[in-house]
């Protein structure tokens, strides 16, 4: 109850609560502008933390990173094209209604829906944050390693058609993590001399590069069809009874608590838990002929999932310091900035943190389905823009964010350097998401295994642990079933 108080008075501050407004705003616009996934909504809005308090940043961020996987929603029903990778399975439901005349009602649907799945999944980061503080604390060395080594093992569900080019791209993150001063040995690595390069690689700035430069070069080189935007929206007269939420409560149910524990998952985010949960409502509908033709339960099943998967990847960022998804990453990056110590010390000495994140995420849920209806009108003017205003509106905030960060062009550079290799990785089949991921999670790894090694008087007493014995099992398991399965497709495909 302390906490839900702290979090309250932070929030219903007249200056953090015009903050929410605008992160609700912005972020359903971003996510309705296709490219702009959830987690370059959050990179293009990092410059505007610098200037906050870091309670007000973290409020935003939360707000921004719930409202941009909603907007996604609103393209993916009126132009069959989702603003943002998780809204991809809406499209199948979604659009059919709109054609039919029913597109106001596949929107109430998406948003309430998307609502309620991010205040279930905002309760669950509440009460299941703490516990795992109280357990992370009791955690050595060799469990936050082996921790650590489970979020790397979500590689196996991030492209499982490139397999080896996913599993190249971490290996790469994990290289990029080593560069910079050793924080044992103190001797400098992979910097070639360079004094910039000593305090490592600024993870900031290059995923800046990787994210929003790279899909602004994607769409230079190879334009996408863009005329669907030059179609009139769609009428938004007629929206969704109540008997339709009532008729849908097992899916809304089902599909929050999935999104949820998809989303504690480091690394699977939004993506997998909306075709997840609109696989299972496959098994479960009563119907599943329906599915794919303008079913609504299709709409609820998917939008309910990637934004209860919001609150669950807060979970393990808030507690243990490992981000649940890439946009979390991205929180997470800029929040050290402002010197919030992430995972398990935060609820001793920032309380104020995890109250202020419940209640902007509760709040930015509610306020984020009347902003998306009074916006959606506006969609079709907004991009019918011509994409070469809209590129250049991203790559300015990028490189704005990026030399922000420290007031230093080697930032720039570094976001640069990051495009360029972002452009080229995506292009032959590699997985930026992976990389990042390894690039995030290389210097917990490097420095939880050494500091439990010198600790330990042998190897085998650092992996005996039960707990860490116990991750490390779920790990080789996952990894074997991965090769095994990229064995078997390769003949598959041979014969």
């Amino acid at each position: 109850m302390d906490l839900l108080i702290l979090g309250l008075q932070a929030i219903l501050e007249p200056v953090t609560m015009l903050w929410i407004l605008f992160g609700t705003i912005i972020g359903v616009i971003f996510g309705a502008l296709p490219g702009v996934s959830s987690t370059m909504a959050i990179v293009l809005c990092v410059s505007f933390t610098y200037v906050m308090d870091p309670v007000v940043a973290i409020a935003f961020l939360a707000t921004v990173y719930c409202a941009a996987i909603t907007g996604g929603s609103v393209t993916a029903i009126l132009f069959k094209i989702p603003g943002t990778p998780s809204s991809a399975a809406t499209v199948l439901d979604g659009y059919p209604m709109a054609a039919r005349g029913e597109a106001g009602r596949a929107l109430t649907i998406s948003l309430v829906c998307s609502a309620i799945g991010g205040i279930i999944s905002a309760l669950f980061m509440f009460f299941l944050t703490q516990p795992m503080m109280d357990l992370a604390i009791k955690f050595s060395a060799a469990e936050q390693f082996a921790v650590a080594l489970l979020g790397l093992s979500v590689l196996v569900f991030l492209d499982q058609k490139h397999m080896l080019n996913t599993f190249s791209s971490a290996l790469l993150g994990l290289f990029l993590a080593t560069i910079g001063m050793d924080n044992f040995s103190s001797v400098p690595r992979f910097t070639f001399g360079q004094d910039w390069l000593l305090d490592g690689m600024d993870s900031l700035p290059f995923m800046l590069g990787m994210f929003a430069a790279v899909e602004v070069y994607n769409e230079i080189v190879s334009p996408s069809d863009r005329s669907a935007y030059q179609t009139k929206g769609a009428k938004l007269t007629k929206l969704a009874p109540v008997r339709d939420f009532i008729e849908m409560k097992g899916t809304i149910i089902r599909s929050a608590l999935i999104g949820t524990f998809v989303g504690i998952l480091p690394g699977a985010g939004s993506n997998i838990s909306g075709w997840l949960a609109y696989t299972v409502e496959s098994k479960f509908s009563k119907h599943p002929e329906l599915l794919g033709t303008g079913d609504p339960h299709g709409v609820a099943a998917c939008e309910t999932a990637n934004n209860a998967a919001t609150g669950g990847a807060m979970v393990p960022m808030l507690s243990m310091g490992i981000p649940g998804s890439n946009a979390a990453a991205m929180m997470m990056a800029a929040l050290t900035i402002q010197g919030v110590q992430l995972g398990p010390m935060l609820l001793k000495a920032q309380p104020e943190y995890l109250g202020a994140t419940f209640c902007s995420m509760f709040l930015a849920n509610i306020l984020m389905v009347f902003v998306s209806l009074i916006m959606a009108k506006g969609f079709a003017r907004i991009l019918s823009m011509p994409y070469w205003m809209l590129g250049t509106f991203i790559l300015a905030l990028a490189f704005t964010g990026c030399y922000a960060s420290r007031n230093s062009m080697t930032s720039v550079y570094v976001m640069l350097a990051g495009s360029v290799l972002g452009y080229f990785l995506k292009k032959y089949h590699f997985n930026i998401p992976a990389l990042i991921l390894g690039l995030v999670l290389g210097p917990i790894l490097e420095r939880q295994f050494r500091r439990g090694m010198q600790m330990a008087d042998s190897v085998g007493e650092f992996f005996s642990r039960p707990i860490t014995l116990g991750i490390l099992a779920i790990v080789v398991i996952m990894y074997t079933y991965a090769f095994i399965k990229m064995v078997r497709d390769h003949k598959a495909e041979n014969a």
